[in-house]
């Protein structure tokens, strides 16, 4: 019954298509399973390689909101007003569009999912998988502004058009809003429009996707490639959905990407959005199309997209100094002048890849050891500077910026005065000019060095790993519960291990490793940072 009912939702959205122009080539969209929903695979030969055209015009943008004749005018004058962005715009039309009883885009709605596997939509046992992790007071925050997002503005304003739409007993739940946020996260892409197609439609750029435009490291935006007829230079960047395309799933190890053809000189539809295959070989038999949503980490799949890698070699580890602490220090205005000055950075997100320059690089990524040098680039003019570089810098793996911005929360009265000394040698007694953000942190690094900032970082994530650990044990711990779950239901009967337990787990699990080999590395440079201390006293 169920897959009856999938496969009448996939007639009607594939008839749908048809009608807007969508042109299917070389591929076929089938129903994967629970998990994946629909999937794009290949089918009949596509000997150009491409497997799949959509004119752009069915693409879910700002602009298609603002041209809308029934959200359009309301929401035109707040976003106008700047009480809205392009995202609010994008996600209110799919909320209105989700309730409307006759919405035209309703076979595409009826083909997205429902639920999701992200931790917005964790009940709360899962929730408390994570707690301890950067992920669990993320999902929190995010969850409570959601919902002031919703009753502040969402709520009256989706009512207010439906009752304009001849819908007025329609309920607006906090859900249907949830249900439109997750769908932009996890199928939004970042297009490539041509500025010809921009201007054509009567968007201005200064209104949508121009410089101005939100942008974030979490959107599916890895895929732009221009072709000959859509240049970087020519394209304006509009995050949207596009029906077709957007049931493609990840995989990092991608079976095709996607293009903006303006001219329609590649395709024979002017500008439109085609599926190509990354491969120089053609896909043989029925095989799932697949693309790459970007180099990501666990704890942002599973925030954004509700899934997870296992031994994924994109993780990292987020590291943060608490600003509102320096405030209680000795000498907290100086402090925090210098940070200012040099655009300190108390937060830094350490990735695996940076082991693999480390101390003790082992097995940690499958992209091999490489070495690094330190230069102007880093922050620092080791070159100008009297202190000699340290013997082992070229094997720290903590971003230099993050190592000066500590260095300042942990000066001591004597340091803090050379660094003044050191400044008023640069750029005079009267301050004649201000220094430069690598003055500054040269000048920091004279009078500091290594130690206090690495003692800090050995804190922070000894911190961290007690945080981590908190509840849910070690990481040999969350091991051996994976290890029991690989069986499934264990033979006494016990239910099997939810897929949200299951991810939150990995996920908690490789945060303590990292933890754990950062941790290694920080007090193997401690001791050298204090070993080679000792000797120049």
């Amino acid at each position: 019954m169920a897959m009856a009912y999938e496969e009448t939702k996939l007639e009607l959205f594939l008839q749908w298509l048809n009608v807007n122009g969508v042109e299917l080539r070389g591929c076929k969209i089938k129903y994967c399973d629970s998990s994946k929903g629909f999937g794009i695979f290949s089918g009949n030969d596509a000997p150009d390689g491409i497997f799949l055209v959509i004119p752009l015009d069915l693409a879910i943008t700002p602009m298609k909101v603002l041209e809308d004749p029934l959200i359009g005018p309301v929401c035109r004058s707040m976003f106008e007003e700047g009480e809205v962005d392009d995202r609010f715009l994008v996600m209110v039309f799919l909320t209105v569009e989700r309730l409307r009883k006759n919405s035209i885009w309703k076979p595409y709605l009826d083909m997205l999912p429902t639920e999701f596997g992200s931790t917005l939509w964790f009940s709360d046992d899962d929730l408390l998988e994570l707690k301890g992790t950067t992920l669990y007071r993320a999902t929190e925050l995010l969850k409570k502004s959601l919902k002031t997002l919703f009753e502040e503005k969402v709520k009256k304003l989706v009512e207010k058009l439906l009752v304009l739409d001849g819908n007025p007993e329609s309920q607006v739940r906090f859900e249907d809003f949830l249900w439109a946020n997750s769908i932009f996260w996890t199928r939004a892409l970042n297009i490539p429009f041509p500025s010809s197609y921009v201007f054509r439609t009567g968007q201005p750029e200064r209104e949508c996707g121009g410089s101005n435009a939100p942008t974030t490291e979490m959107n599916k935006s890895s895929q732009i490639s221009g072709s000959e007829s859509t240049s970087q230079a020519d394209a304006i960047f509009v995050e949207g959905l596009v029906p077709g395309i957007d049931f493609c799933n990840h995989d990092i190890k991608a079976a095709a990407t996607w293009e903006v053809d303006g001219s329609g000189s590649l395709t024979g539809t002017p500008f439109s959005m085609y599926l190509l295959s990354a491969g120089v070989i053609p896909l043989q038999g029925e095989k799932e199309i697949s693309i790459s949503y970007g180099a990501k980490g666990n704890e942002e799949l599973l925030f954004l997209y509700g899934f997870i890698v296992k031994d994924n070699s994109d993780d990292y580890l987020m590291l943060h100094y608490p600003v509102e602490a320096i405030s209680d220090m000795p000498f907290s205005e100086g402090k925090l002048l210098l940070l200012e000055e040099q655009k300190g950075e108390l937060r830094c997100l350490l990735t695996r890849s940076l082991l693999d320059t480390g101390f003790f690089p082992g097995n940690t990524s499958p992209r091999g050891t490489k070495s690094r040098e330190y230069d102007d680039d880093q922050g620092v003019d080791y070159k100008r500077a009297r202190r000699k570089i340290p013997l082992y810098a070229n094997k720290l793996v903590f971003p230099e910026k993050f190592l000066t911005a500590l260095r300042t929360v942990t000066m001591k009265e004597s340091e803090l005065q050379q660094v003044y000394s050191l400044l008023e040698e640069l750029v005079g007694s009267g301050r004649e000019r201000r220094p430069s953000e690598t003055e500054v942190r040269t000048a920091i690094w004279e009078a500091c060095g290594n130690c206090g900032a690495l003692q800090l970082i050995v804190d922070l994530l000894n911190m961290k790993m007690m945080e981590l650990e908190e509840g849910s044990g070690t990481e040999e711990s969350d091991a051996e519960i994976l290890k029991k779950a690989e069986g499934g239901a264990s033979s006494n009967g016990s239910v099997p291990m939810s897929r949200n337990r299951w991810a939150s787990i990995v996920y908690r699990q490789g945060q303590k490793e990292l933890t754990r080999l950062f941790l290694r590395e920080a007090e193997h440079a401690l001791q050298l940072a204090l070993s080679e201390d000792n000797q120049e006293i």
